[in-house]
């Protein structure tokens, strides 16, 4: 797929089929992510793959998302602040990893879709809660997380804002 059809074709998917994804597209999908820019290139990133039913459910269970529960294979982009935070203090611990997970998170949903994959980025949740569903450790903190599998429903694009109202050129 040509990138600015990857780019077309990216939507925001919360009706997965129960086709199961394999484990080499995970890993394209993960490499994708570990090749996001990186302030510093401290790469704060950690990626939780949470495949099995049971490890999914408890996760679902505690976003409060019921519609992600379908989805066959699910990735919690988490930071860790210390690297962050010990080179550029305060701006990198509350900026320069987040935008770093941000990145990583950008260009995992990419490569999925050029897979041909459907995800969806979610950032509505209790970081305590996910993290004690799958078991993270302070500091270590849930950023977004990644619903990924084949699409249920239409290939329709949601609409986007003309580039003349979102855009200043001085």
């Amino acid at each position: 797929m040509q990138f600015e059809d990857v780019l077309d074709a990216r939507k925001s998917v919360r009706n997965f089929s129960a086709r199961p994804v394999e484990d080499t597209d995970i890993e394209k999908i993960l490499r994708a992510g570990i090749s996001a820019p990186s302030a510093g290139n401290i790469q704060p990133w950690r990626f939780t793959v949470v495949k099995s039913k049971n490890a999914r459910e408890r996760l679902i269970d505690s976003l409060g998302q019921r519609w992600a529960a379908a989805a066959p294979v699910v990735i919690v982009v988490s930071l860790d602040p210390r690297p962050s935070a010990a080179r550029y203090g305060d701006r990198g611990l509350a900026l320069y990893a987040v935008q770093d997970c941000a990145a990583a998170t950008e260009n995992m949903l990419l490569t999925a879709v050029d897979l041909g994959l459907a995800a969806c980025w979610i950032g509505a949740f209790d970081e305590s809660a996910v993290a004690t569903a799958i078991g993270l450790k302070k500091p270590i903190t849930p950023v977004t997380i990644i619903p990924i599998g084949y699409s249920a429903q239409g290939s329709g694009k949601q609409a986007r804002r003309p580039l003349e109202d979102v855009s200043t050129w001085i």
